[in-house]
């Protein structure tokens, strides 16, 4: 079933943003806090640093009315990004097919940027990044499981 969440970026306080927010709304993660260093390493990538790969890679959490909040530390370096304020909250979308995933990121990015073309992922999803013309930044994924095509 398709959804949407929200995921939050953060500069390396994720794992205490999420604590509180756990707390807050009493709720069990959906996935708890996975660190950069349990990534397996990708071709090309440069070595991440030791302080880098205790930051989170991934944490979600419900919180009100269905609605999850996902999270990361955002790692500076090429082709990580830059956290600031403004590329901090992205809308997450999860259609259930790789055909919807390519159409929303086609319409979405027209006029926009394609931060990252939408590819299969080493966490078993077809992903991708992009900025719309209006500077809201989405983020779409799909999980293999979960696509009638696969």
């Amino acid at each position: 079933m398709s959804r949407v969440s929200t995921y939050l970026n953060y500069p390396g306080t994720t794992e205490a943003a999420f604590a509180l927010y756990k707390q807050v709304f009493g709720t069990e993660y959906e996935v708890p806090p996975v660190r950069f260093g349990s990534m397996p390493a990708q071709p090309g990538q440069p070595e991440m640093s030791a302080a880098d790969q205790q930051k989170i890679l991934h944490v979600a959490l419900p919180i009100l009315g269905g609605h999850v909040i996902m999270g990361t530390d955002v790692i500076e370096g090429p082709g990580c990004g830059k956290y600031e304020p403004g590329n901090h909250i992205t809308l997450n979308l999860e259609p259930d097919s790789r055909a919807e995933a390519d159409r929303l990121y086609a319409a979405l990015s027209e006029g926009g940027k394609a931060d990252c073309p939408m590819a299969d992922m080493f966490w078993g999803a077809y992903w991708g990044v992009l900025q719309d013309r209006f500077g809201l930044r989405w983020m779409i994924n799909v999980d293999h499981a979960k696509d009638p095509a696969n």
